[in-house]
């Protein structure tokens, strides 16, 4: 690593925290939830299959975990645990990745302890990297919680926060807003998905270190189809630094042939 990259990250690193930001208020409760998902590359191939479940797990708590299988062996399991009593409330976030296709990844805090643990790479086959220690827990940080949020937005517009690892933490902006519409077809039928776009952003000295380095956090975007309950139906983005653009759908229920003629 060179000189002039070493010093930019330890000012990465040691910049100030960003401001804090108002909660997201629930408008639109969540419950039991599963859902099954497919993975494709840029060229549309499926490379990983997985599933989305959330359930009430008691105390007001509600656990959501999205777990991916990629048909290298490679694995992602991001489990998020949070309440909804007037404002969602992140208590507990862990996410494990592991294998060819990933950059390996063990994060997890706890908001009640202030503590954090994490050991990654930043790069598939990389040098591990570890950390540990008191990470504050701002009201409005929200980890893991896109998809809730994005059915939540109060003038379709917000920002939050979340914490970025590397592997010690650092605050960003979240910045989730309405992009557009773009036509679909759900079983023939033609409906209009609305598009969010998230952008994350570094703020302050550290934000123009982080452009001089490559090191700005890529965008990434979510369809909804809109309704009295929008229904998620596409995620498309880099799911680790530099990584590629994957897109995350809801996948179709195919019978076997055998199954097909009884």
């Amino acid at each position: 690593m060179s000189r002039v990259t070493a010093l930019a990250l330890s000012i990465l690193l040691l910049a100030p925290l960003g401001l804090e930001a108002a909660p997201i208020a629930v408008r639109l409760p969540e419950g039991n939830v599963r859902g099954f998902l497919i993975l494709r590359s840029p060229e549309g191939t499926a490379i990983a299959h997985g599933e989305l479940r959330q359930h009430p797990r008691g105390g007001g708590m509600l656990e959501s975990r999205l777990t991916l299988q990629w048909k290298d062996g490679s694995s992602y399991d991001e489990m998020v645990t949070f309440s909804q009593d007037r404002v969602f409330v992140l208590h507990a976030y862990r996410l494990q990745a592991r294998g060819p296709s990933l950059p390996t990844t063990d994060i997890s805090f706890d908001r009640q302890r202030r503590h954090y643990e994490a050991r990654m790479q930043e790069t598939p086959g990389g040098p591990e990297k570890t950390a540990s220690g008191e990470l504050e827990c701002p009201p409005d940080l929200y980890n893991g919680m896109a998809l809730v949020l994005l059915k939540n937005l109060p003038t379709g517009t917000a920002e939050v926060q979340m914490a970025a690892f590397l592997p010690k933490p650092r605050l960003i902006t979240m910045r989730l807003a309405e992009e557009g519409q773009d036509g679909v077809l759900i079983g023939g039928l033609r409906k209009t998905a609305t598009r969010y776009l998230v952008t994350l952003h570094v703020g302050g000295v550290a934000g123009v270190v982080a452009n001089l380095i490559g090191k700005t956090p890529p965008d990434l975007r979510y369809w909804f189809v809109p309704g009295e309950v929008p229904v998620f139906v596409r995620f498309q983005g880099a799911m680790f630094l530099h990584g590629p653009v994957w897109r995350i759908e809801l996948a179709s229920v195919e019978w076997p042939k055998a199954e097909q003629t009884r």
